[in-house]
């Protein structure tokens, strides 16, 4: 009653002023166009949705030679191309062709040299590479988040769940833990509880994204690796993709219900962490092209040349968040290795090598328009938490493809980052 008697004494006074009425109608007008805008920002956002998929230890040439309906499906909406993990060969950033070091590529954009993950056992991660929940969740605290995992350091070690060196983010819906629950999956050295439990992740991912469309979410499935230390090249391996192949088919079916439903926009992209040994298909770790080729399926259907040529699993990130249209922050923008295959790209394949007292910079032109700027630091200071300072050396046309800058910056380590107008690339000279 109080707000009624206000609002009925208002109108006479603005009938006296109709300057006053007009200026104060302008701005609530204002005030509802923004409103507006911010509302229709947001719905945007929140509109698109991701999830990426790692079915764990498939070389191309395997995942191209098995019957995968589901994932041929996928990718006639979008594409399907071969990959690459291991870094550079023979470079700073060679990374080993082994599980955790092939996830946090894709959770942070980054090769080992950076995220500090070396083996499965994940012992000191460098969380000042921010990973991609840590990203989405800084630019958008209220976007919903979800891991399903057959294996629980995934989220407690590599995301680093809780933790204030990881920037204490949670995750809003997790489903890992499984293989420790020995009652419900007897472990037996067949494996084939891995099975069972990567049935109960795929299935649980299905029902979760279907009834409560989380943001983003990570679905990690474990039994194809398993198949593959086991039995190598064979039957039983290829059998296991088919099965894995089903089991994203319970997720896929689950996005495109609610696309059907709620008009949301769904990107769904499935990759592997490493291949395997040339010889037998048992063993992976080392450098030969059949443990570094991998693959990405993905719907997406604006796929640049760099999707086309030579992606690898650190451009899965940075492509995720400029779908969602997700600000990276610049100094983590500043360190990442991948490139997004979505979308615009100025350029890849930066290389940076010395020639006398110069340094000397190649790269492939993808979108030879405008200018990109060249920039040094001599520190590496980030890896600490703490900034570098760069300095810029000069501008050249994207079409070029070099660039040379003289010596009083190329003695000792250099970090140079180039920025392009579609995108940033990174390099070192040790």
């Amino acid at each position: 009653m109080e707000n009624t008697h206000r609002s009925s004494n208002l109108f006479p006074i603005l009938k006296r002023h109709k300057y006053h009425t007009n200026t104060i109608m302008s701005n609530i007008r204002l005030v509802f166009i923004l409103a507006s805008l911010l509302v229709s920002s947001f719905a945007t956002t929140a509109q698109r949705k991701a999830v990426f998929i790692i079915l764990d230890g498939i070389p191309a040439d395997v995942i191209e030679k098995i019957e995968t309906p589901v994932l041929d499906e996928i990718s006639s909406h979008g594409g399907y191309t071969r990959a690459y993990v291991g870094g550079e060969k023979g470079t700073y950033n060679e990374s080993p062709t082994i599980s955790s070091p092939g996830y946090n590529h894709l959770l942070t954009g980054v090769w080992t040299n950076k995220h500090n993950v070396w083996d499965n056992e994940i012992e000191a991660p460098n969380y000042h590479y921010w990973n991609i929940f840590r990203i989405a969740k800084k630019a958008h605290p209220d976007i919903k988040t979800a891991i399903f995992s057959s294996w629980k350091d995934n989220r407690t070690k590599l995301v680093g769940e809780g933790l204030p060196a990881a920037g204490a983010i949670q995750l809003d819906y997790s489903y890992d833990g499984l293989e420790h629950d020995t009652v419900r999956f007897p472990h037996t050295k067949d494996r084939k509880f891995m099975l069972e439990i990567d049935e109960a992740v795929s299935m649980e991912a299905a029902r979760y994204i279907l009834e409560k469309g989380p943001d983003l979410s990570w679905v990690y499935l474990e039994f194809t690796d398993d198949m593959g230390h086991m039995y190598g090249d064979g039957p039983q391996f290829y059998d296991a993709v088919r099965k894995a192949d089903a089991q994203v088919g319970k997720i896929w079916k689950s996005i495109k219900e609610r696309e059907a439903k709620s008009g949301e926009e769904w990107m769904i992209v499935i990759t592997t962490d490493h291949g395997r040994d040339v010889k037998t298909g048992l063993h992976h770790g080392g450098q030969s092209d059949r443990e570094r080729t991998t693959w990405i399926v993905t719907n997406l259907q604006d796929l640049n040349d760099h999707f086309r040529q030579s992606p690898a699993v650190v451009d899965i990130m940075p492509s995720i968040m400029r779908f969602m249209k997700i600000t990276i922050p610049k100094s983590v923008k500043e360190e990442i290795d991948g490139i997004p295959f979505t979308g615009n790209v100025s350029l890849s394949d930066l290389e940076a090598k010395r020639v006398g007292k110069s340094v000397e910079l190649t790269w492939t032109v993808l979108d030879p328009k405008g200018k990109l700027e060249v920039l040094v630091a001599n520190s590496n200071k980030f890896r600490e938490g703490k900034p570098d300072t760069y300095a810029s050396v000069g501008k050249a046309d994207v079409e070029k493809g070099t660039f040379t800058f003289d010596s009083k910056h190329s003695d000792g380590f250099l970090k140079i980052l180039v920025k392009a107008p579609h995108n940033w690339v990174n390099v070192w000279v040790e």
